[in-house]
């Protein structure tokens, strides 16, 4: 069921800061869909999820390679919510820190990497049943 972005319900935002793996779609270049599991943050004030990645990797490069449009999906029994948007790759300091930052709280720190970016989407619809 769609939701509204800016009333997501204490559920659905509790759901998105618990410790769970989701999936992200991205798409290749013939417009298959590539699907991987990923650690996911979302910061409902800005919309934004962000996803840490190596510069290098496939959903890295289909972002740059113009299929910015993306969903990153969590599950956990009955409860699960969808986030779609447009994302982007960004590569400097402070957007890489800032988003490690919400992982390592999220999750755990991640293991050092010079190669990091962030796949930052701007979610323009939230589906889900938290």
């Amino acid at each position: 069921m769609p939701h509204d972005l800016d009333d997501l319900g204490p559920g659905l935002l509790a759901f998105l800061t618990e410790r769970h793996l989701a999936t992200l779609t991205t798409l290749r270049r013939d417009g298959t869909p590539h699907v991987v599991p990923v650690g996911v943050t979302y910061d409902a004030a800005t919309r934004t999820a962000r996803v840490i990645t190596s510069g290098d990797s496939a959903k890295a490069r289909h972002v740059r390679d113009g299929q910015g449009r993306v969903a990153v999906c969590q599950v956990d029994g009955r409860r699960w919510v969808t986030l779609e948007g447009t994302a982007v790759v960004r590569e400097d300091a402070a957007s890489v820190a800032d988003a490690v930052a919400r992982y390592a709280a999220r999750y755990r720190q991640p293991r050092e990497n010079p190669a990091r970016v962030v796949l930052a989407i701007t979610v323009d619809r939230i589906l889900g049943n938290a």
